[in-house]
């Protein structure tokens, strides 16, 4: 008998951990809804292409049920990588896993999202549900959204990411600033809008770093990029700094002046990328971080271990928590939820300490001296490599 049989689970935002946890939990019969602030299931959804990994991303998928899925929609040949200067000067041209035997791929999030919600339940999915407050009554959790309306549940899991409001009633725990803030664009019609950089990237992702600042893009799908810059800011700048990122002119101005040293193709991005662009302080959770489980609360993803994205852990290590933590809820051996929780919560918290050391290791890499060479050591270092 499962800890969660009769029980109704709400699990709080559709990410790529909130709908794995569902799917998973629904192939062992539980009663679950995601609540997520979306309107609906059409919006655009936004970020960088993403890179899944056997030991985690790909290994909850497997459970999912969900491998033939994936690899009817993941993009072969995404994984390609360049490493320039700040001047465009390819200083590695990595091929990737169809040319070195690794497979490492690459999914739009919008692919990963509908194949996640086409295996779920109908219905499952409450849209236009923002969280606004949650709180105790008559022994179950009472959960209310901004939109009015209102629902009730035994287990509530935070999937509601780096924000959440849900964290505070775990941990007392805050996220501290990582001393990088990420300026994030999209560019549609990349072909057409910004053919070097198109040929350029060639189907896959191109690191541009200087030692101090750095420039990710990578291509999509649907003909569009994204693309994220990195610079070393105080922790308030982008209210300090004053730019409107709604206003081109102002985000350009900012643009010329940080990279002024770098060639200007790379001003192409700002001046052919939607508006607003997205500025975003990057922040991590303390990697020793610790607190008492509970019996009907837990979280997973980045409401439970935000990190800067530069290690590409982060949607690998919330669906690897939905795993982990579906396991933990469904095993036989737990006489209740609060020992299932804690297993879960002990061995999250002991995987994530360590990944988050490596992130913000790499973070720091990255837009240091010697970055460039940081990237082609750890691309030596892969399995398949010269």
């Amino acid at each position: 008998m499962h800890t969660i049989s009769n029980k109704q689970i709400a699990i709080v935002g559709g990410g790529p951990g909130g709908l794995t946890l569902a799917r998973l939990l629904q192939q062992e019969g539980a009663s679950v809804r995601v609540y997520e602030r979306d309107l609906h299931k059409d919006v655009r959804v936004q970020g960088a292409t993403l890179d899944l990994h056997e030991e985690s991303g790909l290994k909850a998928l497997e459970h999912a049920g969900l491998m033939d899925a994936f690899k009817a929609n993941y993009r072969p040949g995404a994984d390609k990588m360049r490493i320039v200067d700040q001047h465009a000067h390819i200083l590695m041209d990595e091929q990737g896993s169809e040319a070195t035997g690794a497979f490492r791929p690459e999914i739009d999030r919008g692919p990963l999202r509908k194949i996640l919600l086409e295996s779920l339940q109908p219905g499952t999915v409450v849209w236009d549900s923002q969280l606004s407050s949650l709180e105790k009554a008559d022994g179950r959790w009472l959960l209310q959204f901004r939109n009015g309306s209102t629902a009730t549940a035994d287990l509530v899991v935070a999937a509601d990411g780096a924000n959440s409001r849900i964290r505070p009633l775990i941990t007392e725990a805050k996220p501290f600033y990582s001393g990088i803030t990420v300026v994030e664009g999209a560019v549609y019609h990349v072909a057409t809008a910004l053919p070097y950089i198109d040929q350029l990237l060639n189907g896959g992702k191109v690191f541009a770093l200087d030692g101090v600042r750095s420039l990710i893009v990578s291509t999509k799908g649907d003909g569009s990029l994204a693309f994220y810059t990195g610079c070393r800011t105080d922790a308030d700048w982008v209210k300090d700094s004053g730019i409107d990122f709604a206003d081109k002119d102002q985000v350009l101005a900012w643009f010329r002046d940080e990279f002024k040293d770098w060639d200007p193709l790379w001003q192409e991005l700002i001046v052919n990328a939607e508006t607003p662009l997205m500025p975003r302080p990057q922040y991590c959770m303390p990697p020793d971080q610790t607190w008492t489980a509970q019996a009907d609360l837990t979280m997973l993803g980045d409401a439970a271990h935000v990190m800067p994205p530069y290690a590409g852990e982060g949607v690998n290590m919330a669906m690897l928590d939905a795993l982990e933590l579906s396991e933990c809820l469904c095993d036989e051996r737990y006489t209740d939820t609060g020992a299932a929780i804690s297993a879960y919560e002990n061995s999250m918290r002991q995987r994530i300490a360590e990944t988050a050391t490596l992130t913000l290791e790499q973070t720091e890499a990255l837009h240091s001296a010697g970055a460039a060479q940081h990237m082609l050591n750890l691309f030596n270092d892969l399995p398949g490599q010269a």
